[in-house]
């Protein structure tokens, strides 16, 4: 059987299309398209916080089983879009949307809120344009230090 290089092309596209979310996979709610985020994260975050998400601990803080619980404390949602690797990093709002939730999903699914709304390219757009610079860490240890208090309020009878 010959292909034409049109019925090639068609065939491709449906191979492509077929490898998204597969029966028993979680649905990523803000992410179009999984393997190019899984590529940009490859690319512009893994240096630094590793192929896992553990981070270094010093400068480059781990995200995995951590970086959703950002989403459950005042001031964590923005803080996440507006981080120097996130706000200054060479991707358009579109596809740094779908490498931010496509990150939360991977490296820390336990910790997704049920109501996880999607960040859209235009709320990446508008929190990117204010970048944490030096008050980086302080804002970071302040969020965290929400997520032990978080804990503790669901926990106490």
């Amino acid at each position: 059987m010959k292909l034409s290089t049109s019925g090639l092309v068609a065939f491709c596209a449906l191979l492509v299309a077929g490898a998204g979310v597969r029966a028993g996979e979680m649905q990523m709610r803000g992410v179009s398209n999984p393997q190019q985020a899984r590529i940009d994260y490859i690319l512009k975050c893994q240096g630094c916080h590793r192929p896992d998400g553990a981070g270094d601990d010093r400068s480059n803080p781990p995200i995995k089983n951590e970086v959703a619980r950002f989403l459950g404390v005042p001031g964590g949602r923005e803080f996440l879009a507006r981080v120097p690797g996130v706000s200054t990093v060479d991707l358009d709002d579109t596809r740094l949307a779908n490498l931010v939730n496509w990150t939360l999903y991977t490296f820390d699914p336990a910790h997704m809120p049920a109501d996880f709304r999607p960040y859209s390219p235009e709320e990446i757009g508008q929190l990117r344009r204010h970048p944490l610079r030096l008050e980086r860490a302080g804002t970071r240890a302040r969020l965290v230090k929400g997520f032990s208090q978080d804990r503790a309020k669901t926990h106490s009878p």
